[in-house]
Parts: structure tokens; C-alpha cells; sequence
């Protein structure tokens, strides 16, 4: 095999004046390519608790909480956003189309307990 030490100078030369390969975020905003799966949203009101979103996830990060009062159904959605892979199954599988997946993917942080949030409502 000959190597050509000069080779990567030619290379580096031409991308001198080349547009960036990367993007100015924090700065200025990100741009969400169609289909992105981030975080999700829950409608309660919508929700019938049948719970084929918990067992159809993979990670095990979702679950439908009957919070109700004397036989009421009203239900809450808790989610782990440390187990949560995003894969969108939840959303997929739900017959009333109660989870959606949104466009949001800020979601770093450095204290652990902000991971388990409570989706009462969209």
C-alpha cells in the first residue's frame, strides 16, 4: 500500500471554504426532521385505560394510573424518561390515538427524579 502524506493537505485545502457539516444549536434553533419521535403527549379525556401502551413498550417506561374516585375513570400516564428509548410504540399501538409523539428532545438534565414525569394532560 503507498501512502501520499500530501493527500489530506489537498483534502483539507478544499474543504476550507465548503459549508459547515454541522449546525450553530444552541444558538439557533434546531430544525426537526419529519417523523422524529421526542416526548410524548397524553390526552386523559381520551384514555380508556385499556393499557396495550404499557405492555407493547419495549422498555418498560409507561404506565396508566387509575386515579379516579369511587369507580371513576380517569386516568393519568407516568412516564420514565430514563428508560424511555423513544421508539413510539406506545403511540402506535393506542387504539384512541391518546399518546402522541412530539418534536421536542430537550429533555437533558442533571437531577435523576426529573426523569419520572406525570402526563396528566396535553
Amino acid at each position: 500500500m503507498r501512502r501520499y502524506p500530501g493527500k489530506i493537505i489537498k483534502e483539507a485545502m478544499g474543504n476550507l471554504n465548503s459549508k459547515a457539516a454541522t449546525n450553530l444549536y444552541p444558538a439557533a434553533p434546531s430544525i426537526v426532521t419529519k417523523g422524529y419521535r421526542g416526548k410524548l403527549n397524553y390526552n386523559s379525556k381520551a384514555c380508556t385505560g385499556c393499557k396495550l401502551c404499557v405492555r407493547d413498550c419495549p422498555a418498560k417506561a409507561i404506565e396508566i394510573v387509575n386515579v379516579g374516585a369511587d369507580g371513576e375513570k380517569i386516568f393519568e400516564c407516568h412516564l420514565d424518561l430514563g428508560h424511555c428509548i423513544f421508539c413510539g410504540q406506545c403511540a402506535d399501538v393506542c387504539p384512541k390515538k391518546c399518546l402522541k409523539v412530539t418534536n421536542e428532545f430537550e429533555l437533558a438534565t442533571t437531577d435523576k427524579s426529573t426523569l419520572n414525569i406525570n402526563l396528566k394532560e396535553v
